[in-house]
């Protein structure tokens, strides 16, 4: 692999990774300009934007920008984060130029139709209205909205209704104008690809473009609260979350192996202590979530109303037994899951050039994949029991939706990690 970092001089920062053999590459750009990043009233207009750009150009319809890479037979796509937006195509080797021309054309030069923008308001409220309608999706929106509440780190992706349904012409061109310069962008590429070629046709597109400057980024703060919505559906939906660290802290690696060892696969605590023995489930699961100043592990779990009681106390008991017994199989078996599940996804291109844009964001470099792996592997079982003692003193969050009345509170929750 070959791994080379370029920078013009109004701040576009250019990534690139050559894997030999490869016959296919991804390509795209990414702006450090996500959720977090709008104001109250903005909430939803970096997805918004994103649906936009793929509406038309100056110089290329909507169905042009589809049709010049379907016509090689490649694809693309976009997605909004809470710290990023990405626009990306994986195409084969020779359309890498292809790609990348149209992707900065979708991302610089979008059009904005007022006719283009009603349209896909419908189809953004008809996005929000699936993810009204799919519990295990809403949920963690809501989990969300009480860990950080009244503010932009705790605010969906997709925006409420009513903002949604406001956004005009000029409150899109007014959030391009504030975050998409070439200083808040990253071009990162892998697989198949030439770096000075990539260059070359970067300073072409992007070299006369000017800094936008850094935007102010409001601090997340972790509160914990509860939302409790009581439906009429079959199951009841239960998700807890606990404060964790960023991916600047020192504990990052410790608490994805803690949060792996507890929920994440068959052989996890939770998954053979709750479903394996129990069964008052079909999935359970914990995660564990980094950002620049935050991060969260979180449980999720769906079950009958009659045992959400039984299934709140048997994790609640798990989370307080890890502290004392966690065994070195389990925290072995944890870090030989997040090697491998780092390493596979790394075959992939697309998942090269997305963790190259990232850690280029976040570091001002991109740290080779074996500093994690040592990170990694640098965790031991009483860095993990250490920490499962910690972060069940953590600030807490809940969400509850389905048959949830009876339901234990977060006060019940905390009541039970403290005895």
């Amino acid at each position: 692999m070959t791994l080379r970092i370029s920078s013009l001089p109004n701040g576009l920062r250019i990534v690139t990774e050559n894997m030999p053999g490869l016959k296919s590459a991804s390509v795209g750009i990414w702006v450090t300009a996500g959720g977090r990043h709008e104001r109250a009233e903005q909430n939803g207009i970096a997805h918004f934007l994103e649906h936009m750009a793929f509406k038309g150009t100056a110089t290329r319809s909507a169905l042009r920008i589809a049709e010049e890479i379907e016509d090689v037979g490649g694809y693309i796509n976009a997605y909004t984060s809470k710290e990023m937006t990405a626009y990306y195509a994986r195409v084969l080797s020779e359309d890498v130029a292809l790609a990348l021309d149209v992707i900065s054309d979708i991302v610089l030069n979008p059009v904005f139709d007022p006719k283009e923008i009603e349209i896909e308001r419908h189809v953004i409220l008809q996005e929000i209205g699936q993810a009204l309608d799919t519990p295990d999706d809403i949920i963690f929106d809501w989990l969300q909205e009480v860990s950080y509440p009244d503010q932009p780190f705790g605010r969906t992706i997709l925006g409420p209704t009513e903002r949604v349904s406001s956004f005009s012409r000029d409150d899109l061109m007014h959030f391009v104008a504030e975050h998409y310069g070439p200083d808040q962008m990253i071009l990162a590429a892998a697989g198949g690809v030439d770096h000075d070629a990539i260059l070359a046709q970067a300073a072409a597109i992007f070299g006369g473009l000017k800094p936008v400057g850094t935007p102010l980024l409001a601090p997340a703060q972790f509160g914990g609260g509860e939302r409790r919505e009581v439906k009429g559906l079959e199951q009841a939906h239960f998700a807890l979350a606990f404060e964790a660290p960023g991916y600047r802290h020192p504990d990052v690696y410790t608490a994805q192996v803690y949060s792996t060892a507890m929920g994440g696969g068959m052989s996890s605590r939770l998954f053979q202590k709750i479903r394996e023995e129990r069964g008052l489930c079909y999935s359970i699961f914990a995660q564990s979530g980094a950002y620049e100043d935050t991060g969260s592990i979180t449980i999720y779990a769906g079950t009958s109303e009659e045992e959400v009681g039984d299934l709140t106390t048997l994790t609640l008991d798990e989370l307080k037994r890890a502290a004392d017994d966690m065994t070195e199989a389990e925290v072995a078996r944890a870090r030989a899951q997040l090697k491998a599940g780092l390493l596979m996804g790394l075959e992939s291109p697309s998942s090269r050039a997305e963790r190259n844009a990232r850690l280029l964001s976040i570091w001002g470099r991109v740290p080779d994949v074996n500093e994690a792996v040592a990170r990694i592997d640098a965790v031991t079982t009483s860095d993990v029991r250490r920490y499962a003692g910690e972060m069940t003193a953590a600030r807490a969050a809940l969400a509850l939706y389905g048959p949830v009345a009876q339901a234990p509170g977060l006060e019940a929750i905390r009541d039970r990690l403290a005895a």
